[in-house]
């Protein structure tokens, strides 16, 4: 078994959210107002500044 197979499971799942997230926003009404507008992209933003982005691993040395 790969030593580190709760990192893919933890990957897929937080796809899974993402996917799911996308879903529920694209569902929803706009938002009415000024400041719920301004609420949900700092929220947005917030989330994005907390994701790690996706670490390249370098290829093999010839």
């Amino acid at each position: 078994m790969h030593p580190e197979i709760h990192l893919a499971l933890h990957h897929a799942r937080a796809a899974e959210l993402r996917d799911q997230a996308e879903a529920h926003r694209l569902a929803a009404r706009p938002p009415q107002g000024l400041r719920t507008r301004l609420g949900w992209t700092l929220v947005e933003v917030g989330l994005r500044l907390a994701t790690p982005r996706p670490v390249l691993a370098p290829g093999p040395s010839s």
